[in-house]
C-alpha cells in the first residue's frame, strides 16, 4: 500500500507533465517543421506498443519522444531528435535519473548523423549537480521545479504533495481524490496556470532550441578513407626492422579492406563523425544528413 499510493502519484503527475505539456510544446515545433512525433499517445501500424530505435551495436531501446523527417502512421521516417520526459516528487537518486536518460540518449547522437536533438524534459526534484550532468554531456535540459508545479495545481484547489510522514491511509485519499478531479479540462488548466506561472517565454525557449538545433546546416564535411591489409607475419624482430627499413608499398599488399569515416560539422558548433563499413553505408549515411538539410532549408517557421 505504501508504495501503491506514491507509486500512483507519480504516475498521474508524470502521465500529466508528459502528455498535457511536454507533448504539445513538441507537436507545435513539430507541425512547424512538417515532422512526424511518434509517442505513446498515437498508434502507428509500424511499431508495437514501444517507442523503440536501435543503436549502433543493434540495442533497441525506447523514449517517450522521437521527431521523424518522413515518418507517418504507416512508415518511420528517419529520426532528428530523441526527447525523455519525467516528474521526480523527491530529490533522492536524481544523479541516478541523470545518468541513466542521458546515457539512453547519448547513443542515439553516435548512431544517427540526423539525431541533432537528445533532450530531457524534467519537473519536480531535480539537484543542481543532476542537472550539471546532463549539460555537461551536451543534452539539452528543460526543467520546471516541484514549486511551480505544486503551484500549479494548488490553484485549482488540488493538492498534489504531502509531508513524508502522512499515513498510509490519508496518503490514498489524496490520491484517489486528485484522480477524480483531474479531467481533461482540469489537466489543460494546469498547464495554462503553469505557463502563467513559469513565463510563457520559458516554454518558448526550449521550443526554439529544438527548433534550431534541427535547422543548424552542415558547414563541412570531411570523408577519409581507412585501408586495412591482411596480416603481415615475422619470424623475427629482425626481419620486421629490415621490413620497416625498406621502401615499402602499400597498395601492393594483398587482403585489402577499406573503410570510411563520414564527419560533419554543423553552423552550430555540433559534430557528427561515424565510421561506415563500406561506400554504401557511407552513401546511405550523407543521404540522410542532405535530406535533412534540404527539408530544414524548405520549411518556413518562426521560433
Amino acid at each position: 500500500m505504501v508504495a501503491s499510493a506514491g507509486h500512483k502519484l507519480g504516475q498521474i503527475i508524470g502521465d500529466w507533465w508528459e502528455e498535457h505539456v511536454v507533448l504539445p510544446l513538441l507537436a507545435e515545433v513539430a507541425e512547424s517543421l512538417d515532422l512526424f512525433i511518434d509517442n505513446r499517445y498515437v498508434d502507428r501500424n509500424c511499431r508495437g506498443g514501444k517507442i523503440l530505435w536501435p543503436d549502433s551495436e543493434g540495442n533497441a531501446v525506447d523514449y517517450d519522444y522521437v521527431l521523424e523527417l518522413g515518418g507517418t502512421p504507416e512508415v518511420k521516417g528517419v529520426p532528428v531528435a530523441f526527447i525523455e520526459c519525467f516528474w521526480r516528487r523527491g530529490a533522492r537518486h536524481s544523479k541516478d535519473k541523470a545518468r541513466d536518460d542521458t546515457n539512453k540518449l547519448l547513443p542515439m547522437r553516435a548512431t544517427y548523423p540526423t539525431a541533432r536533438m537528445l533532450a530531457i524534459a524534467a519537473c519536480g526534484e531535480f539537484t543542481g549537480p543532476a542537472r550539471d550532468y546532463v549539460r555537461s554531456r551536451e543534452v539539452e535540459l528543460f526543467y520546471i521545479s516541484k514549486s511551480n508545479i505544486v503551484r500549479a495545481f494548488a490553484e485549482l484547489d488540488l493538492q498534489i504533495d504531502y509531508p513524508d510522514g502522512l499515513p498510509e491511509d490519508q496518503k490514498l485519499d489524496l490520491v484517489n481524490r486528485l484522480e477524480a478531479s483531474l479531467s481533461s479540462e482540469v489537466k489543460q488548466n494546469a498547464f495554462n496556470g503553469l505557463r502563467e506561472i513559469v513565463g510563457g517565454k520559458s516554454f518558448r525557449s526550449f521550443q526554439a532550441k529544438v527548433a534550431s538545433s534541427l535547422a543548424a546546416m552542415p558547414q563541412e564535411v570531411h570523408l577519409y578513407v581507412l585501408t586495412r591489409t591482411g596480416p603481415l607475419v615475422f619470424q623475427s624482430t629482425r626481419e620486421v626492422t629490415e621490413f620497416l627499413s625498406s621502401s615499402i608499398d602499400w597498395s601492393k599488399l594483398g587482403g585489402e579492406q577499406r573503410e570510411f569515416v563520414y564527419h560533419v560539422v554543423y553552423t552550430d558548433g555540433a559534430e557528427f563523425s561515424v565510421t561506415a563499413s563500406n561506400f554504401e553505408e557511407l552513401k546511405q549515411l550523407h543521404e540522410q544528413v542532405e535530406m535533412l538539410e534540404a527539408h530544414m532549408r524548405s520549411v518556413d517557421y518562426d521560433w
